[in-house]
């Protein structure tokens, strides 16, 4: 038998950065990304964003590969969306994986439930590159050094 605590901060942003994801589509969207997460085999810990993209903190089982897991989320909250009336919503091709450990859980949930006061100060793209350069994270061939 296995032991094991696999916790991700995953985040993803809408295609082309439209502003898809508005207060009345919000919640839902996040009520039934939680609930693809438990019918592929995981826990939700934490579902936020802004309108234009998500964060999810989960924990995974070992058989499940991430890359699929992500496809399999991606392109069932996109199919929810465009059925519940969001007609150009889309999800970016790529996506941001992060592990956490089990002692930074609770700072994780707390930066992913601030998401609309955090993006007052920062857009999506500098956190999300801030996110890669804190995880050593190569964006187009270039590593942050700091």
């Amino acid at each position: 038998m296995a032991y094991t605590n696999l916790v991700y901060h995953i985040v993803f942003g809408t295609k082309d950065r439209l502003k898809t994801i508005d207060s009345e589509i919000r919640l839902n969207l996040y009520q039934y990304i939680g609930g693809i997460v438990r019918n592929l085999g995981g826990i939700a810990l934490e579902i936020n964003g802004i309108d234009d993209h998500v964060h999810i903190l989960l924990k995974l089982k070992p058989t499940l590969a991430l890359s699929d897991f992500v496809r399999d989320l991606k392109s069932n909250s996109s199919t929810w969306a465009k059925k519940n009336g969001v007609a150009k919503f889309a999800w970016q091709r790529r996506y941001g994986a992060f592990t956490v450990s089990e002692s930074q859980v609770k700072v994780v949930r707390k930066y992913i439930r601030e998401q609309e006061k955090h993006h007052k100060k920062f857009d999506f793209r500098n956190e999300f590159e801030s996110m890669l350069r804190v995880n050593g994270i190569a964006v187009d061939g270039f590593v942050w050094q700091d």
